[in-house]
């Protein structure tokens, strides 16, 4: 058997507290001389810092597989087998305070909720932001929920958006739920949209990028693209024009995958940044005549919207408890309405 089961999110370039995907995959090859064990204990015994209840709510939720199939808990570990798990991620040990921040919730049941994230909020704590943020919020509104009195950093998220990208967030309210909402980002059974103003006229009326999305060797704080597949992520978004404005393009995006600053980063590769995005070059004219009167339109686009222009406007996924396909909407917050109505006047 495998010592260190191998966890197949990390990379060399990976920072857990900035991935996109808040779950592990573990794949463990069980040598010949396994004896029969419950898989329960096997997998408490073989995976650092987890618990045997972790385990167990884990295989409940369908995120334990041997060969290839769901097993419950008291399966017996046989030699040869190939165990798969996909597990939330673990606590951290940092303290994280509750606090009295007013959000945006969109909808709530026993099970989850529905976030409708402002821009400027951090979703996480990490390094520099332990306060302020999303969880800290969650930790204060949710104080009487068991999930959210167990220390984690992240209690109930399964993904993330970045700090000045607005919209829709699910927060898992139970372990079960989180467990399962875990596996269907991993498995991109979801559906999520991003509306977003890139710069330039986009070439066609829609497209796919594909590339490996990495840390960049210069700039840590900068995801790049690798389309040779060197380094990074394995990355997909599709996008499609909605309005065009001559020197920016108002589009939705629909991501196959979750990578970090992934459409930020891949719509830079293009050549189209998102508008206003300090980190990848959209903080500039780009396109556009020199023009004194148009720079005074562009400064003022940028007070309008003082943020890249990525809202995350829809989320889909099936419910952990009914099954049911749930499907929510978030309409652009008034910054990106104002921003692409001043567009929507402007005449070159």
């Amino acid at each position: 058997m495998l010592e260190n089961p191998q966890r197949l999110d990390d990379t060399p370039d990976s920072n857990p507290d900035e991935q996109s995907e808040l779950f592990e995959h573990f794949r463990i090859e069980v040598d010949k001389g396994q004896t029969p064990t419950r898989i329960d204990k096997f997998l408490t015994d073989k995976i650092r810092n987890i618990s045997r209840n972790r385990i167990q709510n884990a295989a409940e939720a369908g995120n334990v597989l041997v060969n290839g199939k769901t097993v419950k808990s008291s399966y017996k570990v046989k030699p040869f087998d190939t165990i798969s798990i996909v597990l939330a991620h673990p606590p951290r040990e940092t303290d994280i305070l509750p606090e009295n921040i007013p959000i945006d919730i969109i909808y709530e049941d026993d099970t989850l909720l529905i976030v409708n994230k402002p821009a400027g909020m951090v979703v996480h704590p990490a390094y520099g932001n332990f306060n302020g943020t999303l969880v800290n919020a969650l930790l204060y509104h949710l104080k009487d929920v068991p999930l959210f009195k167990s220390g984690e950093v992240r209690p109930g998220l399964v993904h993330r958006i970045d700090k000045n990208t607005s919209g829709l967030l699910v927060i898992a309210k139970t372990e079960f739920a989180m467990n399962h909402l875990a596996k269907q980002f991993f498995d991109r059974t979801t559906d999520r949209l991003y509306i977003a103003l890139v710069w330039g006229d986009m070439e066609s009326d829609s497209g796919t990028i594909t590339g490996h999305i990495g840390r960049s060797v210069r700039d840590r704080k900068r995801m790049q693209v690798y389309p040779g597949g060197e380094q990074g992520k394995h990355a997909v978004t599709h996008w499609r024009v909605l309005k065009r404005f001559g020197y920016t393009t108002l589009i939705e995006c629909k991501l196959e995958t979750g990578r970090t600053h992934q459409i930020r980063a891949h719509m830079e590769y293009i050549n189209h940044p998102l508008f206003n995005d300090e980190v990848y070059g959209g903080n500039k004219i780009i396109k556009g005549n020199a023009t004194t009167k148009y720079k005074q339109f562009i400064e003022n686009c940028f007070n309008i919207c003082p943020r890249h222009a990525l809202h995350a406007k829809t989320l889909g996924f099936t419910h952990p408890i009914s099954g049911d396909r749930l499907h929510f909407e978030s309409e652009l917050p008034k910054d990106m309405s104002d921003l692409v109505e001043k567009w929507d006047k402007y005449n070159i």
